[in-house]
């Protein structure tokens, strides 16, 4: 997620996430299953926001079904490569890319209020007609919603790191999500992550070289992609020394 201040963030030691029947709460559609990638915080939503997810939130997010999503309907369209991303954070990015490919469908996964407020306003602002918003976990959506085959790119960029050794089962990238997301993608469909953490770049690297589906297009990490934007957070930690990693795999068409 560029540009946006993670919304799992660690801050110190976190406490596991909401679990059903727990007390605590989740947002509307987002459903308690084990170790989550994520950790729902607090966050204050801007009046701003707040009156997109009112306005616009009705056209732009999309329910939480157990049925594969109908793209056609969804995006008033037929024929377009389909791209989903997986936590857009404040959608900057999302925002930028969906302006530079209208000919393209995105489908952005957050479960972060203000985010998703944020990237109603910006789609409001742009006017961005195929961009849509998923409010749930992106684990369940890939696995009900998006059906084999059927992706034409994934983009997971600047995912939470858990910097914290105890806290790497709760990365996203992980054999068995790769796997799923390889699955979803169209033989030559890729995946795109990107990361500013050197430790997590090098599991991304091994889950993702060890998944059967998928081929690096590159020797190890590859160049960063035009449509990708170098955010303000990006540049900021660029001037500091930070790396920033990009992999980019493709579905090996002979991938059953």
């Amino acid at each position: 997620m560029a540009e946006q201040a993670r919304p799992a963030a660690p801050s110190g030691d976190q406490q596991d996430p909401p679990a059903a029947g727990s007390g605590r709460e989740l947002p509307p559609g987002v459903h308690a299953r084990g170790v989550r990638s994520f950790v729902m915080r607090a966050g204050r939503t801007t009046s701003g926001q707040q009156k997109a997810l009112e306005n616009l939130g009705p056209q732009f997010i999309l329910p939480f079904q157990s049925a594969p999503l109908d793209w056609e309907a969804a995006f008033g369209r037929v024929g377009a490569p389909r791209i989903a991303e997986i936590g857009f954070g404040m959608g900057e990015t999302t925002a930028h890319i969906a302006a530079l490919l209208p000919q393209k469908d995105f489908l952005g996964m957050e479960v972060h209020e203000p985010g998703v407020g944020a990237l109603l306003k910006r789609i409001g602002e742009q006017e961005l007609p195929n961009l849509r918003i998923l409010r749930h976990d992106a684990v369940e959506v890939m696995r009900q919603m998006i059906a084999s085959d059927s992706l034409d790119g994934v983009h997971v960029f600047f995912p939470d790191p858990w910097h914290k050794k105890r806290h790497h089962k709760r990365r996203l990238i992980q054999p068995e999500f790769v796997s799923l997301l390889a699955s979803r993608l169209k033989p030559g469909g890729y995946l795109h992550c990107a990361t500013d953490w050197q430790p997590y770049a090098e599991q991304m690297l091994e889950v993702l070289s060890g998944e059967p589906q998928l081929r690096n297009t590159a020797p190890d990490y590859a160049p960063r992609r035009d449509y990708r934007p170098v955010t303000k957070f990006e540049k900021r930690g660029l001037r500091l020394g930070h790396g920033v990693w990009d992999l980019v795999f493709t579905r090996c068409a002979s991938a059953s």
